[in-house]
């Protein structure tokens, strides 16, 4: 009992002494001290556009609304909700962040049962073993003889500063980080999914509206020619009409390669091969404009973006390194002990009077290293700064990214109401000149030419409703994406239920 009554004794020394732990304790930096986003306040609502179902609406911005996790059903699209899907399926770079997320869980487990637990093995052995004859002379035992050995190592180091336990709170850090790093990979997978569907579909319209405008332009060039040759015109103006013709024609290409490498992205973004997905095909007037817009208060911004809750899970991890290189410079105290048999047959191996056992400790104390640990430290602390001036500035960058997106919201919505006046006037203008070309007043050519610039403005209109949606997304991935709301992540203990962690799940 007396080998008990020591152990026990042991182990509640090692739990009193494992109680302090050297080094500073993480604090969540505090929230950014403003109330707003912009330099002044946005307007209730931005302005509306007549004349456009969807795309025209006026959008309010509501301070507080939460974002929800599928956001982007608020488009109202079912393709583009099919697609988004198939990318949450397939994609690699998902697959990815999952598994790394494992690898940093199974990490930390790893620390954790090294760290926090003894080390107890079983270690077994078998000799045949030849002694010296003359320590048998005078006898009839044989100078060969079997041993046999059977014990229980322990190992345990007694955290006594806290050295380990840091480790274990850099490495939870780390799961978080990796954590933060798989939604800030969901929300722009999910983006740039929406925003690339949505390029598509303007892109296809406006390949569309340009081979109308070629078509125009071709008829209005057979035209001037047949004038030219009845001497009604003269070659300058053949010359010019074939220049416009042929800068018209010009612009298809860059469209069409700018579609084919938009949908290629898609095809890459839902996780499959370029050749094995057919072209999309969207209608910007069939896709819904969120109208009422969650503008999240500034102070919550910080808990919502993936990219500044990542940047703080390595500054908490820098921090629990200076803990880690601050225990260092103090002393290490190990436990080991065995409990075990040994004799020289099996018959009676595990008798009472074959049992062994040792239990004994270990102190290393650093003395002299060349200044080695103290520079480690200083370096810890420096690495610390470095991570802190980097939080800040992802604050920053995130800040920007709203203030620019919720000014792009605005002025996106100013821009499709003039270019959906400039369009409206040049299909008024356009037949208002077949009217008079009915009746004689202007040649072929003025209504060609009123066409065009119908055309023209057409193409320019649809650019200015495809930028509002896709700076509406915009604003949702700035905000965060709502990744809070989703189902699809577990709350799990850590073995030794140091932490809370979240680990992804399927």
């Amino acid at each position: 009992m007396r080998i008990y009554g020591l152990l026990l004794s042991t182990l509640l020394t090692a739990i009193f002494l494992t109680g302090c732990m050297v080094g500073p304790d993480f604090h969540t930096p505090k929230s950014p001290d403003t109330t707003r986003y912009t330099e002044k306040s946005l307007p209730e609502k931005t302005v509306s556009t007549p004349g456009i179902a969807q795309g025209g609406r006026s959008q309010y911005f509501v301070e507080g609304r939460d974002i929800p996790a599928e956001w982007w059903t608020l488009f109202h699209s079912r393709a583009l909700n099919a697609l988004v899907q198939q990318g949450l399926d397939n994609s690699p770079n998902l697959a990815a962040a999952e598994a790394a997320l494992r690898v940093s869980q199974e990490t930390l487990n790893a620390q954790i049962g090294t760290s926090m637990y003894p080390q107890v093995t079983l270690q077994a052995s078998a000799q045949r073993n030849h002694a010296s004859t003359a320590a048998f002379s005078g006898t009839n035992k044989s100078n060969l003889f079997n041993l046999y050995n059977v014990g229980f190592p322990v190992t345990y180091t007694l955290d006594v500063f806290g050295g380990l336990r840091r480790q274990i709170e850099g490495l939870r850090a780390q799961v978080e980080y990796q954590q933060f790093q798989l939604e800030a990979a969901w929300l722009t997978m999910t983006s740039n999914i929406v925003t690339t569907a949505i390029s598509i579909a303007s892109l296809q319209e406006q390949i569309q509206a340009t081979r109308e405008l070629v078509r125009i332009q071709t008829d209005q060039l057979r035209i001037v020619k047949g004038q030219f040759n009845l001497g009604g015109v003269s070659q300058a103006n053949v010359l010019s009409q074939e220049a416009q013709l042929a800068q018209t024609e010009a612009s298809l290409p860059p469209l069409e390669q700018k579609l084919a490498q938009s949908t290629h992205a898609l095809a890459v973004l839902v996780g499959t091969f370029p050749s094995n997905l057919a072209t999309p095909r969207l209608d910007l007037d069939k896709i819904t404009l969120p109208t009422h817009l969650p503008v999240s208060l500034p102070t919550s911004l910080v808990r919502q973006r993936p990219d500044i809750r990542a940047s703080e899970a390595l500054l908490a991890s820098a921090s629990a390194q200076i803990g880690v290189a601050t225990a260092n410079l103090y002393p290490v105290f190990n436990l080991t002990g065995n409990y075990g048999w040994t004799n020289t047959s099996t018959g009676t191996f595990f008798s009472p009077s074959n049992n062994v056992w040792s239990f004994g400790g270990t102190l290393l104390q650093p003395v002299f290293n060349g200044g080695a640990l103290q520079a480690q430290k200083r370096g810890a602390i420096d690495a610390y700064q470095q991570a802190e001036a980097q939080y800040r500035q992802t604050v920053l960058q995130a800040f920007q990214n709203v203030a620019d997106a919720l000014r792009a919201v605005q002025h996106d919505a100013e821009t499709l109401r003039a270019q959906r006046r400039s369009e409206m006037a040049s299909r008024r203008s356009m037949l208002l000149t077949q009217e008079q070309f009915k009746l004689g007043g202007v040649n072929y050519v003025v209504l060609l030419t009123a066409n065009q610039q119908y055309r023209l403005a057409l193409i320019s209109r649809i650019q200015a409703q495809a930028t509002r949606y896709i700076d509406t997304a915009a604003l949702f991935q700035a905000l965060g994406g709502g990744w809070w709301n989703q189902n699809r992540i577990q709350n799990a203990q850590c073995a030794c239920c140091v932490k809370c962690v979240k680990v992804a799940a399927k």
